[in-house]
């Protein structure tokens, strides 16, 4: 079959951008997509090694934008094989649940849930005909568990993680492994400049302010503590590299498994006095 072909979402930086130096470094042919491509300069500056940077092939793809999964699905149709779809493109909203817009929730769908939709659909075709392949959505532990403050993107990956249990069920007999793999905490971009809160939910006398301040004082206290990304895109490319994947769901990251197991296995209102405590919430009643 010769070297296989793995196509990125989301490549320009982050988990996606260390997956792709990797997978072309391990010797794969690497599609990276990404909404700009001027980032793709970075490509050539972290790739040493000529013959792994020619193994990587950029191609713009806005996974939101329907004339460019259309563009992209033609140019994949001209006799492109892919053996190897990896869903990591993604965004974050924050905010409260009363204060958020509705456009919010969509524009947080739009790219976490139906572009990874749009693409999966476009390398469905290929990979039922090659009789083989292998997607690996990008979930999260929010795609499990819910916190204060981020239900668009909690939303959004609980909704990843429905549709690619039915996925899974639907392709398996045609020869296509499908997997959800759940990260927690990692240094990346998504929870910096990959976050938007909407002008809405940053008001100064929002009845929330408290509570978002905690939260941000939590997440500022705990990043020193998050895991290099570098990590999940070791993980991405065994998972890549292997003949199959016989789980649905792979968590990855120091204490993921502990948490989704702590969390399946205690009664919902100890979960819920645990979170608040974490984020020295009690009562934000009104006087």
């Amino acid at each position: 079959m010769g070297e296989k072909t793995v196509l990125i979402t989301g490549a320009s930086n982050g988990i996606g951008f260390l997956t792709a130096v990797k997978c072309a470094e391990k010797g794969f042919r690497v599609i990276a997509t990404m909404r700009n491509i001027d980032k793709a300069q970075k490509l050539d500056v972290q790739i040493k090694d000529k013959a792994a940077r020619d193994r990587i092939i950029i191609r713009q793809l806005d996974v939101t934008d329907e004339t460019s999964i259309a563009s992209f699905k033609t140019w994949l149709s001209k006799g492109e094989r892919v053996d190897i779809l990896i869903n990591n493109a993604g965004m974050a909203v924050g905010g409260f649940v009363e204060e958020l817009p509705l456009d919010a929730y969509r524009q947080q769908l739009e790219t976490n849930f139906f572009g990874l939709v749009a693409v999966t659909q476009a390398v469905l075709p290929l990979m039922r005909r090659q009789g083989a392949g292998k997607i690996l959505n990008i979930s999260s532990v929010s795609g499990v568990i819910g916190f204060p403050g981020l239900s668009p993107y909690a939303a959004s990956k609980h909704a990843v993680e429905g549709f690619t249990e039915s996925l899974r069920l639907e392709v398996v007999p045609f020869g296509i492994d499908v997997a959800l793999i759940e990260p927690g905490s990692f240094q990346t971009d998504i929870w910096t400049t990959g976050t938007t809160i909407p002008e809405q939910a940053a008001r100064n006398n929002s009845p929330y302010k408290r509570y978002m301040e905690r939260m941000k004082e939590k997440m500022a206290a705990s990043r020193p503590n998050y895991e290099d990304p570098v990590h999940i895109a070791d993980q991405l490319v065994r998972f890549s590299d292997k003949e199959k994947l016989s789980a649905l769901r792979y968590p990855v990251g120091k204490g993921v498994r502990t948490m989704l197991l702590f969390k399946k296995l205690v009664p919902w209102k100890l979960w819920e006095r645990m979170v608040h405590k974490q984020l020295k919430i009690s009562s934000m009643k009104e006087e």
